[in-house]
């Protein structure tokens, strides 16, 4: 999955970070608590705060104790609420899966530059198709910004 980035839904004012399939069409909308999207924000637009974000800090605590992040993995949705698991490898080769809440899960994998993975069986319960012409991105954005002026969060509950 791709981070296309995160918007403000109307009018709730509720953040969304929107993931893309690297390799298809399909869009994985999940609202976010408004500092989760703020650290999303930060490191997509190369911001960097004058002392350690709790993500920063994180990467840092796992890069300390010799682990890598291989990936975060957005696992489901359940009543509208999405979960997600961090998937760590310890330089003794030990491999860790951590349970996380996808916000702070996807904040972290681009500090990390790990992947973000989600199953297919997941984009179809709950992923957008937005069909692009042209294939540019940006129109896939700006279709993404239509159709969330006309959701609202229940649409997603399960």
């Amino acid at each position: 999955m791709e981070v296309v980035g995160v918007r403000v839904e109307m009018p709730s004012n509720q953040p969304i970070v929107l993931l893309k399939e690297s390799d298809g069409l399909r869009f994985l909308p999940i609202w976010v608590g408004a500092s989760e999207a703020t650290a999303i924000a930060f490191v997509q637009q190369g911001v960097q705060a004058p002392r350690p974000l709790t993500h920063d800090l994180l990467a840092d605590v796992i890069e300390a104790l010799d682990a890598v992040l291989t990936s975060v993995h957005i696992t489901k949705i359940d009543k509208g609420v999405f979960f997600a698991e961090l998937n760590l490898r310890t330089s003794a080769g030990v491999v860790l899966h951590v349970s996380a809440r996808p916000s702070d899960a996807i904040a972290l994998a681009l500090r990390t530059h790990s992947n973000i993975l989600a199953t297919s069986q997941l984009l179809e319960e709950a992923g957008i198709d937005i069909p692009v012409e042209g294939g540019e991105e940006n129109q896939e954005v700006e279709r993404f910004r239509a159709f969330l002026d006309e959701i609202n969060p229940d649409d997603f509950a399960g």
